[in-house]
């Protein structure tokens, strides 16, 4: 039986559309504060703070990846999503991400729990370069359901840069080149489609041929970081978008005044083959929910892969052209239009 995102409870279209609402009511509030530069749209917020230094702040929860925790009984990689998931996002507009809070809720008080979860923060902070500065502990069995050890986890970061080092997407023009970054798996998008899938064919603990390792183990890879590579090429690039919910169709933050052509995309690994011969989708289904195995693409002149990639090589990530700007406007996966 096909199952789409839609089918398993994530309706694209409707959230998009609450978005458009969220943005015309906060946007209200801009007007109550000097420096506001941007709020909505693009993946974070922006307060210039004058001397031209800019904050920019972002916050972000790892979805429904903590219910394959829950299940796994394993809490040891969701804090390094969460930071992943914070840091990923800030600096996509050319901001250094500086320090982090998170908020913890949780159905009841587990200190192993607290103690793993907290594991995993220190070490995506220590990945990202990030002091974590605070955060919250809530306990509330009314809200948080399920079994003892139910949660939530999100967080906030906070960066900063030079107003003028700013990357908006503006500079982006058509005979650029798209960079693409190995993911590491899933990442912490696509999980209510992910697990509506592949969990009711396997348990959480079987070893799966086509893996070589157990699902649970594969849901469970925490995202990767690309904040200190992409730190060392700031200036040889026009666009950066971290592909996270909505995948492929993220680079429309970027600059909606051009077509983004992905026509050599690398092969994608194999838990992405497996949720798509189970789901029985389409590839445009695929590649508008998962990354297909690229969590970054960076946006850049020609002349400069080479360095680009060599960069990413210094710190273990392969990374490659996976297409270019053109003239047609929209997101093209080969000949298949995403948007």
């Amino acid at each position: 039986m096909k199952i789409t995102y839609k089918d398993a409870g994530v309706d694209i279209k409707k959230v998009k559309s609450a978005h458009k609402t969220i943005e015309r009511l906060i946007s209200a509030t801009h007007g109550f504060r000097q420096g506001i530069l941007s709020g909505y749209g693009h993946y974070a917020g922006l307060i210039e703070i004058g001397s031209n230094k800019v904050l920019a702040l972002h916050t972000d929860g790892v979805g429904t990846k903590v219910l394959v925790a829950q299940m796994a009984k394993r809490f040891d990689t969701i804090g390094v999503d969460c930071i992943a998931m914070n840091v990923n996002d800030v600096i996509c507009v050319g901001a250094e991400p500086v320090a982090f809070v998170d908020y913890l809720a949780l159905r009841k008080p587990d200190e192993k729990l607290t103690q793993e979860v907290t594991r995993g923060l220190v070490e995506g902070a220590r990945q990202a370069g990030v002091a974590i500065v605070g955060g919250e502990t809530a306990v509330m069995p009314d809200i948080i359901k399920g079994d003892n050890q139910a949660f939530d986890l999100a967080g906030t970061v906070l960066g900063i840069t030079d107003k003028d080092k700013l990357v908006l997407g503006d500079k982006i023009e058509v005979g650029d080149i798209i960079i693409g970054v190995e993911s590491n798996g899933l990442h912490s998008n696509g999980y209510t489609l992910a697990r509506k899938v592949l969990l009711r064919k396997y348990g959480i603990r079987e070893k799966v041929k086509e893996l070589d390792h157990t699902i649970g183990d594969e849901l469970l890879r925490p995202t990767r970081i690309y904040v200190k590579p992409v730190m060392e090429i700031l200036d040889e690039v026009h666009g950066l978008a971290h592909i996270t919910g909505g995948a492929f169709t993220k680079l429309t933050r970027l600059n909606n005044n051009v077509g983004f052509h992905l026509d050599t995309m690398p092969e994608p690994p194999p838990i992405f083959k497996l949720i798509q011969k189970h789901a029985r989708i389409n590839d445009k289904e695929m590649y508008s929910t998962f990354n297909m195995g690229i969590g970054f693409c960076i946006i850049t002149q020609k002349n400069v892969e080479d360095a680009i990639v060599s960069t990413f090589r210094k710190h273990n990530m392969r990374a490659s052209i996976v297409g270019r700007v053109k003239e047609d406007k929209g997101i093209y996966i080969d000949r298949t239009r995403l948007v």
